[in-house]
C-alpha cells in the first residue's frame, strides 16, 4: 500500500474521515424530505413519482456496484488518496445536482454522489485498521460505525432546515463545500498540485455552464459563450466545451499523480467491471420497485438474470486470472465469510425499522412525513450509542457473543413490534421497544468490521470492508422487497374477508367507518408481518454471528 504520508496525528485523521462519512450518510437520507421539490425542480409533477425513481436508484447503483472497485484502489494507492478522491467525486456530484435544470443531470450528479461517497466509507474502515492494532481497533471501528448511523438521525433534520430557510439546491450547494473542505484538511499542508489548481477552475465552468447565470448569458459579448451550437442544451455552448477539456485535463492528471500505470498493473478492473454489473442488475432490480405494490420492478427478472449472468462470468474469471480482485483465499476463515452473511441478514432486518416504522406510525396516527420521521428518531439515535458500546466491549468478550446479544435484542424488540396495538405508540413501552432494538442494532456495527479486518490481510483491507458494506446494502435491498411482499400478502388475505361497504353500512356505504377501520387493521397486520420477518432475519444473524465470528474475541492476522 502508498499513498498514505506519515501518521502525525491518527485521532485527527479518523476524525476528518468520520466527519466525511457522516456528511455523506446524511446525504443518502436528506433527499427523503427534498424529493418532492426536486422533482419539481427539473419540470416532475407530484404525480409522476416513478420517473423520479432513478434519483434514488442513481445514488444507490454508484453507492454500491463500484464499491469493491474503491476498496480495491484503496489498497493500491492507499486510504489517504482515495478519501480525498472520493470526496472530490461527492463535491462534483454535488455542483451537478444543484446546478442541474433536468432530470438525467440529476440522476448524473446523484451517481457520482453514491460513487463518492459510498467510497468514503470501506477507506475510512481500512485506515483504522491501518492506525490501531487488531485488539484495540474495535472501539474506533465503533465511533465509525456510529457517526455513519448518526447521518441517518441528522439527514433529514438538516434537509428540513436548509428547505425551511432556502432552496433545495442550497442543501447540495452546502455538501459542495463541506466535501473541499475536508478535502483540503485531508491533505494537509502539502502543496497543492496542478491537478488542484486545473479542478477549480472546472468545477468553476461546470458551475457556470448548467447555471448559466442570466447576468452573463443575456448579455450581448459576455452571453457568446452560453449559446447553444444547435438545440437549447447548455452543454453544447463553447462554455461547455471548455468545461469537457477542462474536466477531461484534470482527470488526466489526478490519474498522473494516482500512478495509473502502476494501478493498472494491480487491479483487476476486468473483474470489477462483471462485479459491478452483477451488483447493478440487483440494485435496478428492487431499487426501482414500489415496495408497497411490488416485489420488483417489472423488468426486474431480467435484471436478476443478466446479474447471474454476470456473477457467473465473474466467478469464472476470478479462477482464471492471476489478479483477481477478490484474491483467491481471502474470505476462506470462518469469521471472514461468515461477517459477509451477518451484514447481509442485518441489511434485512434492519431495512424494516427503517422503512415500516415511520409506515405504522402513518398507519394508526395519522399525521405526515415529518411526524413519521420523528417516531422513527427514537430508534436511530439508540444506534449510535450501541455502535460506540459494541466498540468498547470488543476489547472484553467475543465477537460473535457481542453480535450476537445485539442482534437477539433487536430480534426481541421485533417480536414485541409484531404485537403492536393500533395506540401502541402513545405508549412509553414503544419508545422503550424502539431505542432496544436500535442499541441492539448498533451493538453488532463494529464486532462484525473487527471481525472481518481482523481474519484478513491488511493488504485486502479496503476490499474487504467494501464488501462487508455491500452486502448490509443488498440485503437492505432484497429485505425490502421480499418483507413487504410478505406482508402484501397477509394484507390481501385479510382485505379479501372483509365485508363490502354496502353489506357493513348498508344506509351510507360512502362513508362506512367500520370498513375504513377493518381496512387499517389489515394495514397493522401487514406492518406485523414485517416485524415478524425481521425478527426472523435478526434471530438468523445472532446464530450465524455466534458460530463464526469467534467467542473469544478477534483473529489475529
Amino acid at each position: 500500500m502508498t499513498g498514505d504520508p506519515p501518521v502525525a496525528n491518527p485521532r485527527v485523521r479518523l476524525t476528518l474521515a468520520s466527519i466525511a462519512v457522516a456528511f455523506a450518510a446524511a446525504d443518502t437520507y436528506v433527499v427523503v424530505l427534498a424529493l418532492p421539490d426536486m422533482m419539481s425542480g427539473v419540470g416532475l409533477s407530484a404525480d409522476e413519482l416513478q420517473r423520479a425513481a432513478p434519483i434514488i436508484s442513481g445514488f444507490l447503483l454508484g453507492y454500491i456496484a463500484v464499491l469493491p472497485l474503491i476498496g480495491r484502489i484503496a489498497d493500491v494507492v492507499g486510504r489517504t488518496p482515495v478519501l480525498i478522491g472520493a470526496l472530490l467525486l461527492f463535491a462534483v456530484g454535488s455542483l451537478i445536482t444543484a446546478a442541474a435544470y433536468d432530470l438525467s443531470l440529476i440522476v448524473i450528479g446523484r451517481f457520482l454522489q453514491g460513487v463518492g461517497g459510498g467510497g468514503l466509507v470501506p477507506a475510512t474502515l481500512a485506515l483504522v485498521a491501518d492506525l490501531w492494532p487488531a485488539e484495540r481497533r474495535g472501539l474506533p471501528l465503533g465511533v465509525v460505525g456510529a457517526v455513519q448511523e448518526l447521518g441517518s438521525v441528522l439527514g433529514p433534520l438538516l434537509g428540513a432546515l436548509v428547505l425551511a430557510v432556502a432552496d433545495w439546491r442550497y442543501i447540495f450547494w452546502l455538501n459542495l463545500v463541506v466535501a473541499l473542505v475536508l478535502a483540503v484538511l485531508l491533505r494537509g499542508r502539502r502543496p497543492p498540485p496542478l491537478s488542484a489548481a486545473v479542478g477549480i477552475l472546472a468545477c468553476l465552468a461546470l458551475g457556470l455552464t448548467l447555471t448559466a447565470p442570466e447576468r452573463l448569458a443575456s448579455g450581448v459579448t459576455l452571453g457568446l459563450p452560453f449559446v447553444p451550437f444547435s438545440g437549447d442544451s447548455r452543454l453544447f455552448t463553447p462554455i461547455g466545451v471548455v468545461t469537457a477539456v477542462l474536466l477531461l485535463l484534470w482527470i488526466a492528471l489526478m490519474l498522473r499523480r494516482a500512478r495509473l500505470r502502476e494501478m493498472l498493473s494491480q487491479v483487476d478492473l476486468v473483474g470489477a467491471l462483471l462485479l459491478a454489473l452483477a451488483l447493478a442488475g440487483v440494485v435496478l432490480a428492487f431499487a426501482t420497485a414500489d415496495p408497497e405494490r411490488e416485489l420488483m420492478s417489472p423488468a426486474g427478472p431480467w435484471l436478476l438474470v443478466g446479474a447471474a449472468v454476470f456473477a457467473v462470468a465473474f466467478a469464472v474469471w476470478q479462477r482464471r486470472t492471476t489478479r483477481a480482485i477478490v484474491p483467491h483465499g481471502l474470505l476462506n476463515a470462518a469469521p471472514a465469510w461468515g461477517s459477509l452473511v451477518v451484514s447481509f441478514l442485518v441489511g434485512c432486518a434492519l431495512i424494516a425499522a427503517l422503512v415500516d416504522v415511520p409506515v405504522f406510525a402513518r398507519t394508526t396516527q395519522g399525521g405526515g412525513q415529518l411526524a413519521a420521521a420523528l417516531v422513527l428518531l427514537r430508534f436511530l439515535i439508540a444506534l449510535p450509542v450501541g455502535a460506540v458500546v459494541g466498540g468498547w466491549l470488543t476489547r472484553r468478550y467475543g465477537l460473535g457473543l457481542i453480535t450476537g446479544v445485539g442482534l437477539a435484542l433487536a430480534g426481541a424488540m421485533f417480536v414485541v413490534m409484531a404485537f403492536w396495538s393500533r395506540d401502541a405508540l402513545d405508549h412509553w413501552p414503544a419508545t422503550v421497544a424502539l431505542l432496544v432494538c436500535g442499541f441492539g442494532f448498533g451493538l453488532a456495527l463494529s464486532p462484525v468490521n473487527t471481525a472481518m479486518l481482523g481474519s484478513t490481510p491488511p493488504d485486502s483491507h479496503g476490499l474487504v470492508s467494501a464488501l462487508v458494506v455491500v452486502a448490509r446494502m443488498v440485503g437492505m435491498l432484497v429485505g425490502v422487497s421480499a418483507l413487504t411482499a410478505i406482508g402484501l400478502r397477509r394484507y390481501f388475505a385479510i382485505v379479501d374477508d372483509i365485508p363490502s361497504p354496502n353489506e357493513l353500512c348498508p344506509s351510507a356505504p360512502g362513508s362506512c367507518r367500520p370498513f375504513v377501520d377493518a381496512l387499517r387493521d389489515a394495514a397493522v397486520s401487514q406492518v406485523h408481518t414485517i416485524f415478524a420477518g425481521a425478527a426472523g432475519c435478526a434471530f438468523l444473524a445472532a446464530v450465524v454471528a455466534v458460530l463464526l465470528l469467534g467467542r473469544r474475541g478477534v483473529v489475529h492476522r
